[in-house]
């Protein structure tokens, strides 16, 4: 059964979620509503995007999922419905929905809000609607295109690739922009090293496991989105290292074959 997900910048005690959860409990009484993820950092749509991107498609086919991430409407953005990959998108045309998808949507469109002028109300009542088998055609304008954000990409040079942290999860290790995909292409069948914030903090190999490595260890493992993550077995490498979103990790040929099991 579809679900309607949240993603919002509220605590978990502030009033927008008593708020937003009763106009949807009341529009569509038994609805399934899940609190995707909260505490979003205020109007920090790159965070946001990060977690949707990699959380909606573990929900059912044709879930809802209602975007209050720097939702305000300017007079340059709309109130969007986005229809892709069998899942519906509600929230602002503020460069998160290119960010969630990197990809054309099936179909956009621009809620009638028919004189609501509460933002909560507009999102509610236009879940609330799908979930009752509206089309989106149905609830405002088609629209061609999107606003766009660029996601920040990995770059690379000849046997370096440089990339960015960009998010840091609940137990400190950071993630960053470089995949499995370009690392093996610049890195296969060559030694390398792993440098995070300075030459000092380097690992060269990657590990399957937190464990792979002994307590207090760095490592470098690709995680379940194919992405490159920097960690300390049993620790918060962020704050060990000082580490925030957009330091610099950088991997280069290193100048002897690494040794098995050796980190530094």
């Amino acid at each position: 059964m579809p679900v309607i997900t949240l993603t919002t910048e509220w605590k978990p005690d502030d009033v927008y979620y008593g708020i937003i959860k009763g106009k949807l409990s009341t529009l569509c009484p038994g609805a399934i509503i899940i609190d995707n993820a909260g505490s979003i950092p205020p109007f920090n749509i790159s965070h946001a995007s990060f977690i949707i991107r990699n959380t909606y498609n573990n929900y059912p086919k044709g879930s809802i999922h209602i975007i209050c991430v720097h939702s305000e409407a300017y007079k340059d953005q709309e109130h969007l419905i986005v229809k892709a990959k069998d899942h519906f998108f509600i929230g602002t045309d503020n460069g998160i929905f290119n960010l969630i998808l990197n990809a054309e949507p099936d179909e956009v469109v621009r809620i009638n809000h028919k004189g609501i002028s509460d933002e909560l109300e507009i999102f509610a009542k236009a879940a609330a609607d799908l979930l009752s088998g509206k089309l989106p055609s149905d609830l405002g304008i088609s629209v061609k295109t999107l606003s766009e954000k660029i996601p920040l990409r990995a770059t690379i040079d000849k046997d370096v690739i440089i990339g960015s942290i960009i998010f840091i999860d609940s137990y400190g290790n950071a993630i960053s922009n470089i995949t499995r995909e370009v690392f093996s292409r610049v890195f296969e069948n060559k030694a390398y090293r792993i440098l995070i914030q300075s030459n000092k903090n380097y690992t060269d190999e990657i590990s399957e496991k937190y464990s792979d490595v002994s307590v207090g260890e760095l490592l470098a493992r690709f995680n379940q989105f194919e992405l490159l993550e920097i960690s300390i077995n049993g620790a918060d490498v962020s704050e060990l290292l000082s580490i925030t979103v957009g330091s610099v990790v950088r991997v280069d040929v290193a100048n002897k074959a690494p040794s098995p099991n050796r980190l530094f």
